[in-house]
């Protein structure tokens, strides 16, 4: 069940959780070797493979659903020698819809790659430093995340890029006190691009009103820079205090218009505007969030774990000087029980400002735009072993997001997705899989609200 990996099992790494093990998404070699190989043939079916709107009228001869197949094969290595491990991992998929998915172009085909690695290094008893990466393209809201959180609720067609890496230290400085410190960055590049310019910059407008229709490169393509540092106190032999502080610096690079009217800017421009004064870019949106906050991280037994981090963020939006800073609650908790032999349950709760794809322009009283939204996220997974070969694994996530500013400020998405999955473990090369998924997004913004269903069986073959 590959929907939301990205979201299920994220650890805090000072306040920010990624999947950064070949193993969440790539399969995990066997102890008799320090590598895997593994080949997955899929049959689905998908009722909204575009994530269209509610009520959408397609054009002729194009349909929201589709029937369709899927290969994807797969690597691993787990190298460990001395005090240094190494996690790689590859997984590339090949999904074929018998019916082009709406809005787009030439292939009926998605591909999807995915890269991870990791390094563990133990430096000595007190010290230890890892570095860890992940790589996707892909179309996927799930996958072209770093997060909990989502930015975009859409699928998007073409080979957009989503690039997490980070760099982590900790260091025991007396038996009690601990300190940790880490730098990560978020690249993203969709690829869905203004195809033409103005004033230097990129733009996409209706050619009849003018109006600029904002990509979701030019909304969403950003890097995002975070450093974070801890210290953490031993209270009690299970149970850890921490105080930390984040600084999170969010660029929108795309270079493009996302907002305003072109004809409008033109004439501006007869009366000595400069061009594209008028017009909203991409990097208006730059933000830059300072969070504090405590913790606590917790072993209630050998097999129930859970950890809470809570505070507040300042956020200062630097290129736009109508903004005003926000302050926000800070929340990352999650909790992690093993309650049997290959059968766990874990889930989270995170509360923090994040990126949208709303853009909400609004010239009532002076241009403004939507900055960016408060996002509450709920997540949960149970995985257990109904008997000696057979697996079943239910996942599910709550998003409720409200957008900062313009004609959405205190508007607000409701997003649900959920999964169940049974797999058959044949031997141990050989396993059956069938599952359904689905997902809903309820908006207060009209034509955004939508629902999808999809279902697949497969066979997946591993050694």
């Amino acid at each position: 069940m590959k929907k939301i990996v990205a979201s299920v099992g994220l650890v805090a790494l000072g306040a920010s959780g990624i999947q950064t093990t070949s193993a969440q998404v790539l399969g995990t070699p066997d102890a008799t070797k320090p590598w895997s190989l593994g080949l997955t043939l899929r049959g689905f079916y998908d009722d909204n493979t575009a994530t269209a709107p509610d009520g959408a009228v397609l054009p002729p001869g194009e349909k929201k659903e589709s029937y369709g197949y899927e290969i994807s094969p797969s690597a691993a290595l787990v190298w460990s020698v001395e005090q240094t491990t190494v996690n790689l991992g590859f997984l590339y998929s090949l999904k074929y819809y018998e019916n082009r998915p709406p809005g787009t172009t030439g292939s009926h085909a998605d591909q999807v790659f995915t890269f991870n690695a990791g390094v563990d290094h133990t430096f000595s008893e007190r010290f230890k430093a890892r570095v860890n990466d992940s790589f996707v393209i892909g179309q996927e809201p799930d996958l072209l995340r770093a997060g909990n959180t989502f930015s975009t609720f859409q699928r998007v067609s073409g080979d957009n890029i989503r690039n997490y890496g980070s760099i982590g230290a900790d260091a025991q400085i007396t038996p009690k006190l601990g300190v940790g410190a880490g730098y990560d960055n978020a690249y993203y590049d969709y690829k869905d691009t203004a195809d033409s310019t103005y004033a230097g910059k990129g733009v996409a407008f209706d050619p009849t009103t003018g109006d600029l229709i904002p990509t979701t490169a030019g909304v969403l393509n950003r890097i995002e820079n975070r450093f974070h540092v801890e210290g953490l106190y031993q209270l009690f032999p299970e149970t850890k205090a921490l105080i930390g502080y984040q600084f999170t610096d969010v660029d929108y690079n795309a270079g493009q218009y996302i907002g305003g009217n072109l004809f409008l800017d033109q004439i501006a421009n007869l009366f000595g505007a400069p061009p594209g004064s008028t017009l909203i870019p991409s990097d208006s949106r730059n933000s830059r969030e300072q969070t504090g906050y405590l913790g606590l991280i917790h072993n209630f037994s050998p097999q129930l774990s859970g950890s809470i981090r809570a505070g507040a963020s300042y956020t200062e939006y630097y290129n736009d000087p109508n903004a005003d800073s926000q302050t926000t609650p800070y929340v990352n908790a999650n909790l992690r029980y093993t309650y049997a032999p290959e059968s766990y349950v874990e889930g989270g709760f995170s509360y923090d400002r994040n990126p949208t794809d709303i853009v909400g322009v609004s010239t009532g009283n002076g241009t403004s735009f939507t900055l960016d939204a408060e996002s509450a996220v709920v997540y949960a997974t149970l995985h257990h072993r109904l008997t000696g070969q057979l697996y079943g694994s239910v996942i599910g996530q709550y998003q409720s997001s409200t957008y900062n500013g313009g004609a959405a400020d205190g508007k607000t998405d409701n997003f649900f997705l959920a999964g169940v999955e049974l797999e058959y473990r044949i031997n141990q090369y050989f396993s059956a899989h069938a599952g359904y998924d689905f997902d809903r997004l309820d908006s207060d913004i009209p034509f955004r609200s939508f629902s999808r269903n999809r279902v697949y069986i497969g066979v997946t073959a591993s050694y």
